[in-house]
């Protein structure tokens, strides 16, 4: 008997139970898009730490023995998505994880979540930057933001970047391996523009018009679109359009049912109308 008769993705991120974000919004995403969502936490809090208060249990130590169940049932993965990672040992779990269970037709995403605004997470040390860098020499894709990507490069962060300066990172973050790479919220006016890069065709840029504020589980989402999106080989540039469009139109829902903004998106009402595409050889 064997496991592997449908294609699927394991999502490495923590789960949060009210406050969508995480992979309480990764799986019903990814499994909108007819692929299987199999989920490993890092953590899992009660809600997410953008309210006064939360619980969380830390799942480091409980990471390793449920990898090795995985192993036991023989699992194969088309893709592996990691998101966001709270220490340096979880880096290691994950890069382990991608060395036992990546194949030549796995594909990696990773989500390098590191910081916003120019500057990294407080809990994010130099020490986990390092290790950053050497989880995305695993990758296939990334999916970082302006402020990620400089940390990433060793870049200063400016916030009125060129597009010409953003593609020169581009080329940097291509040079650790990546073959493919968007730098999501570039700020353009009215736009809100990513920057898409794809190796051997080169570079292209992907807006929508701003609406409403940021939300928790936006990049989630974005990122679960992705991934599931190259298992099932869209070409990148249009999951990016379409990723983006979504994430605007489950905003718009938001504000039209005066969601708090720490609630993040309401996409249930609209996930239907995220239709999976295929181009799988």
């Amino acid at each position: 008997m064997t496991h592997n008769v449908q294609p699927k993705i394991a999502m490495i991120n923590d789960i949060s139970g009210f406050g969508r974000c995480s992979i309480t919004v990764s799986l019903p995403v990814i499994s909108q898009l007819q692929v299987q969502c199999c989920p490993l936490p890092t953590s899992i809090f009660s809600n997410h730490t953008g309210y006064d208060s939360f619980y969380m249990e830390d799942f480091t130590h409980q990471m390793v023995p449920y990898i090795e169940e995985w192993q036991k049932l023989n699992l194969h993965f088309d893709g592996i998505c990691t998101g966001f990672l709270s220490s340096v040992e979880q880096i290691d779990i994950v890069s382990s994880f991608i060395r036992s269970f990546k194949t030549r037709d796995t594909i990696v995403i990773v989500d390098p979540v590191m910081g916003d605004d120019g500057a990294p997470y407080s809990t994010y040390t130099d020490e986990m930057c390092q290790k950053m860098v050497e989880l995305v020499r695993h990758a296939d894709i990334i999916t970082p933001n302006l402020t990620e990507a400089c940390i990433l490069t060793g870049t200063p962060y400016h916030a009125g970047c060129t597009l010409r300066e953003i593609r020169q990172i581009a080329e940097k973050l291509a040079g650790l391996g990546p073959s493919r790479i968007v730098i999501t919220g570039i700020s353009q006016k009215r736009y809100i523009a990513n920057l898409v890069y794809v190796k051997d065709t080169g570079f292209c840029i992907r807006r929508t018009h701003c609406i409403g504020t940021e939300r928790a589980g936006t990049g989630d989402i974005f990122s679960a679109i992705i991934a599931a999106d190259a298992v099932n080989r869209v070409p990148f540039a249009d999951s990016v359009s379409r990723a983006s469009a979504f994430i605007k139109r489950c905003v718009s829902e938001s504000i039209a049912r005066n969601v708090p903004v720490t609630d993040g998106v309401c996409f249930e009402e609209i996930l239907h109308t995220l239709r999976p595409k295929r181009n799988r050889i």
